[in-house]
Order: C-alpha cells, then sequence, then structure tokens
C-alpha cells in the first residue's frame, strides 16, 4: 500500500464513545474520502471459507473495495501451523480462497490478495516489535487464551503466544490504518496499536495506529450451536453444493418447540438459523419467523436451506467458471505477491533508518 498516514478522531465530549458511534464515525470518514484508508484481512488456508466468514467480513471486504478503499487480503499460509503442527492441504485451500473471493467480487484490479510466505519483510519486522511487547502483555490477550484454549496441540509453542505480533507486521507492513474485525479479535488489534505507538515514540513515527472497525454483522451459530468454525466441522462451506448444503442444514441443532420465533436470548439456535434466511432474503428475522409459524424444525431447515442456496447461486457459478482457468487464478496471486513485496521492504528501510543501527 501506499504510505498513508492514519487519521485520528477528536470528539468535543469527555464521554468515551461508543464502539457503535466510533462505527459510525469511521463510516462517515470512509464515505468522505475511501482514499485515505488501507485495509489489511484475510483468513487462514485451513479449510473453506463459510457462511459465518461471508456475513461476517467477506461481504464488508468487497462493499469497501467497491466505496474506493485500498484492500489488501492476506493469505497467511505461516500462520497455519499456530495451532496444528503441520501445513496440511496448503496449496488445494490456498487455491480455494482465491477461487472465493474472485467469485464474490474481489477485484484483481482494485485490491490486492498476497501470502504470507511471499513477504520476507514480514518476518524481519516481527523482530524489532516483539521487543515492544512484554511477554505477560502476551499472556494476557483474551483472544489468545481462546485460541490456545481451542488448539490441536497439546503444548503452547512460541508461536501461538506471538500471533498478534504476527498480525502487527502484516497489517504495518503495508501502513494498513483500518482493519475491519469481530469483537472476539479486537485485542489482537489492540496489540498493532500498541506496538505502532510504542516504536512511534521510541525511533519516531514512521506507523499509523490503525483504527478497529468492528463488524456490525451478527454472529452465526454452527451446526451444532457453538460458534461456525472451520476447525469445528460445524460449519456451511459456500463451496459446498446445494445438496451438501441442504444435508448440512438439515442436522443444524434446533429445540423441541414447533412455534418458530426469533429469540435470539432464549432460543438461539432457532434464531441462529431464522438469521441466516433473513440475511439471505435481506429481510427482517422476526418477519420470517413469523411466516414458518408453527411449522416447525423441519419447515425451518426448508426456508433456510432454499434461501442459501438461491443466495450463493450466483457465486457458485462464477466460482465454477473460475475453477476452470486456475493459471489466471493463480497470476491474481503472484501479482498480489509482488505489490505486498514492495510495500513491505518499503516500511521495512524506514523501520531500519528510524532505529539507526540497522543496514
Amino acid at each position: 500500500m501506499t504510505t498513508i498516514t492514519a487519521t485520528t478522531t477528536t470528539t468535543t465530549t469527555a464521554e468515551p464513545r461508543s464502539p457503535e458511534n466510533h462505527a459510525a464515525e469511521l463510516e462517515h470518514r470512509i464515505a468522505r474520502d475511501p482514499g485515505s484508508f488501507r485495509v489489511l484481512t484475510g483468513d487462514r488456508p485451513t479449510g473453506s471459507l463459510h457462511l459465518g466468514h461471508y456475513f461476517g467480513s467477506l461481504r464488508n471486504r468487497v462493499r469497501l473495495q467497491d466505496l474506493g478503499v485500498d484492500v489488501i487480503v492476506l493469505i497467511p499460509d505461516y500462520q497455519v501451523i499456530t495451532d496444528r503442527d503441520t501445513a496440511e492441504r496448503l496449496a488445494e485451500y490456498t487455491d480455494g480462497l482465491l477461487l472465493d473471493y474472485l467469485a464474490l467480487g474481489i477485484d484483481p484490479a482494485r485490491s490486492t490478495v498476497f501470502c504470507h510466505s511471499a513477504v520476507p519483510a514480514l518476518n524481519q519486522l516481527m523482530l524489532p516489535f516483539l521487543s515492544l511487547v512484554s511477554v505477560a502483555e502476551l499472556n494476557r490477550n483474551p483472544t489468545v487464551k481462546d485460541e490456545i484454549a481451542h488448539s490441536r496441540q497439546s503444548t503452547v509453542s512460541g508461536l501461538m503466544l506471538t500471533y498478534p505480533v504476527h498480525q502487527a507486521a502484516d497489517i504495518l507492513s503495508c501502513k494498513g490504518n483500518l482493519v475491519p474485525v469481530g469483537r472476539d479479535q479486537a485485542p489482537h488489534l489492540e496489540v498493532t496499536r500498541t506496538i505502532a505507538r510504542r516504536f512511534n515514540e521510541r525511533y519516531g513515527r514512521v506507523f499509523p495506529e490503525p483504527d478497529i472497525l468492528l463488524s456490525a454483522a451478527p454472529l452465526l451459530l454452527g451446526t451444532d450451536g457453538t460458534k461456525m468454525s472451520k476447525s469445528r466441522a460445524n460449519s456451511v462451506p459456500l463451496s459446498a453444493t446445494a445438496d451438501e448444503t441442504a444435508r448440512l442444514i438439515k442436522g443444524a441443532t434446533t429445540d423441541a418447540d414447533r412455534l418458530i420465533t426469533y429469540d435470539p436470548g432464549a432460543r438461539p439456535n432457532v434464531s441462529s438459523l431464522v438469521l441466516l434466511a433473513a440475511l439471505c432474503l435481506d429481510r427482517d428475522p422476526h418477519e420470517v419467523a413469523a411466516e414458518i409459524g408453527d411449522g416447525g424444525a423441519a419447515a425451518l431447515k426448508r426456508t433456510v436451506t432454499d434461501a442459501v442456496n438461491t443466495h450463493l447461486a450466483p457465486f457458485r457459478a462464477r466460482r465454477a467458471e473460475y475453477a476452470k482457468d486456475l493459471t489466471y487464478v493463480r497470476s491474481v496471486l503472484r501479482a498480489g505477491n509482488e505489490r505486498a513485496n514492495a510495500l513491505a521492504e518499503a516500511t521495512l528501510d524506514e523501520v531500519r533508518e528510524a532505529m539507526g543501527a540497522f543496514r
């Protein structure tokens, strides 16, 4: 990304802003001057992207791109081994991410997609960044604690503990100044802001402190009633066929009450399915629930299946077309790697100059 100075937001009141108000302020600034923002976001290639990714972040990336924001999408392939011993099926999953991005509307002429392993400067930035945070700060990170709890490994590696610093290197390597995340990822971004601020204080201003744009997307539960996740085998992949989608939704957890209502607090599993149908239909979830009425879980799941398959049909058709030309798809990644390398090398040069003793 071109060097962008992070903007700062001022307020006329001493009262702290709510996350919602801050998000509204950011959206206003994006609409007014989208070219002043650069987004860094991404997905680990550990499996297929699913409906939770789509409604939680993927659609928003395309929206920001279409507004004129410089969107950079990272495929952090090195970071696959953060919580597992080997990077299985890495090439397959990387191709799958590229197909999904292109089919959903990521435009290589306006956005950049690159792989972590193709940009050595990212790992060189990690070393000075690690000197700016303490072990105690890393141990306190609630997101890391949650990821450790769900890790596939019997012991915690140093890579897991320093994962937020890895993310800081990714974001700051291209001078990213806007990172859209869910609330569960916000602590990671606070580490990035802390590293940027401490580096600037110690060595002189080089980095923006990235703004956190909290996603307004509601949480979709997996088919087992827990958070939808690639690693928990409870998701509905975007690339699933219509029949596979029907099978997965048919097996989703509901409850014994035949009357379908939208009440996330009291009926989280049923409400998540209702919400999924409503998102696909672009309707209010209470109206969707009322139409299903006393049809029970079977009618609810039919409604959800039809809504999902209809909504995703154009995406699946585009994905199938892109899959016929993987040479082109991979060329998109090569071009993105070139741009990301140029940006990260330029940033690393600035870091070396600011630190003085390194050439």
